[in-house]
């Protein structure tokens, strides 16, 4: 088949790069002038199963209401007379049920283990190079509440499959001695040596690369102007390209445009639960090599996390929900910019040349429920591969190579709620609603 993927980061290269290694006849769109320039520019760089505890959690509505004065927030709401912003806030809240939040680790953590597999086998088949590393990710807690907090999950996700071990202080430091500096302050730390790192855009420009060598059809530089429907299918996309307005045809299409998913989506009918969650990131080169980390690091109380890239340190986090533009604008606020490199000073001070960091702001398609919209929509033709959030990254390969299989007819082999597909038990669910979770057999 022919198939039409819009959206050229690493979520919408990724899927196609399976969808090609399933026999379709490949086009990405992107308005962009290269793959991987908006959200999968500078992420945080992680490959992390383990990072499958949602934001929406028993204990974030409390934490939400204490940062709502804090400009320089972990995770910050601006209220805006923004109908689809209260409609998210609510369903967050119901997500943050005890309940729903084990639901959405369990899909969160099914869907991580398949990608991270699907990420080594297309590394080995094709030998991309883009700055990986596999030394584990350690989360590391300088507050007892929020240590005794990630216990539970830590144990779920080990139930689960994921092997984050519960680590002391003085095992942290071993591990990665870049943490010495701010060992007293250590309360307790988890680790999973399963877990990666490596820089998004390197990957998704390699991959595209490797494609359109393959004969994938790259049409960067082309804006899409909207989708065109006709009796119950797809029969188009508007866009434009190089001034030149087009109707770009297919048997098949993928909505992988991150954020502004919902805004194509729209006009068809299709709400999709995904708002931009604006996401900063500093990248700066190394200083002192000793003082440096090399695993990969999360601090959970500061939601941030920290790769190593090369001669490069990412640090990336926090979430701001309704700024400028709709909540879609992307102006740098010198505050955050701030914060993540007063932080990263705090854990290692002599690790980078802080005074050259690089800041970068991009926008997270995040729902509720941090569990991304995966699956067919009502037009028979017309597939989502969206709404991945902070995992966008870890999630990519799982979502391309699951993507690929619905496209062609085929049942994924992952467990996971997708969108308009009977489950393994007989139902079939819509966006919003999930099967219960099922152990893994063994």
């Amino acid at each position: 088949m022919r198939v039409i993927v819009l959206g050229a980061g690493v979520v919408g290269t990724a899927a196609a790069y399976f969808l090609h290694k399933s026999g379709h006849q490949v086009t990405v769109v992107d308005r962009q002038a290269q793959p991987g320039c908006e959200t999968s520019f500078a992420n945080g760089g992680q490959i992390s199963v383990s990072h499958a505890e949602p934001w929406a959690n028993p204990s974030a509505p409390l934490k939400v209401l204490q940062w709502l004065a804090r400009e320089d927030a972990p995770l910050l709401f601006r209220l805006r007379a923004d109908w689809n912003q209260w409609r998210w806030g609510m369903q967050f809240l119901v997500e943050c049920l005890p309940s729903r939040t084990r639901h959405n680790i369990i899909q969160i953590l099914n869907l991580g283990h398949y990608s991270r597999s699907q990420l080594q086998q297309l590394r080995r088949d094709i030998g991309i190079e883009y700055d990986h590393l596999e030394k584990g990710i350690l989360h590391f807690y300088t507050s007892q509440a929020e240590f005794d907090g990630a216990i539970g999950p830590t144990e779920l996700m080990r139930e689960y499959g994921c092997q984050r071990d519960i680590i002391s202080a003085s095992e942290a430091v071993r591990l990665e001695p870049a943490l010495a500096p701010i060992a007293d302050q250590i309360k307790g730390a988890t680790f999973t040596d399963a877990d990666e790192s490596g820089d998004a855009r390197k990957f998704t420009q390699g991959l595209a690369r490797w494609l359109q060598n393959q004969g994938v059809e790259f049409a960067t530089g082309t804006t899409v102007q909207g989708i065109n429907a006709e009796g119950g299918k797809i029969s188009g996309v508007r866009a434009i390209r190089e001034g030149r307005h087009q109707v770009l045809t297919a048997d098949a299409y993928v909505l992988s445009a991150g954020s502004f998913s919902p805004l194509l989506a729209k006009p068809l009918g299709i709400h999709l639960p995904v708002y931009p969650a604006k996401g900063y990131s500093a990248t700066v080169p190394v200083n002192n090599e000793a003082a440096a980390h090399q695993v990969s690091l999360t601090d959970d109380e500061y939601k941030l996390v920290f790769s190593r890239l090369g001669n490069r340190l990412r640090i990336a986090g926090t979430a701001e929900l309704g700024g400028q533009g709709g909540g879609y604008g992307t102006e740098l606020n010198p505050v955050r910019c701030r914060a993540l490199i007063r932080r990263a000073r705090e854990i290692m001070p002599e690790a980078g040349h802080w005074e050259q960091a690089e800041f970068w702001t991009g926008l997270r398609p995040a729902t509720p429920s941090n569990v991304p919209l995966i699956g067919r929509t009502r037009f028979a033709n017309l597939f989502l591969n969206t709404g991945h959030g902070t995992l966008g990254w870890t999630h990519a390969c799982g979502s391309g190579a699951a993507l690929a299989d619905l496209v062609s007819g085929r049942e994924p082999a992952v467990d996971f709620a997708f969108c308009g597909v009977p489950s393994r038990h007989g139902r079939t669910f819509q966006m919003g609603q999930h099967p219960a979770p099922q152990r893994p057999a063994g």
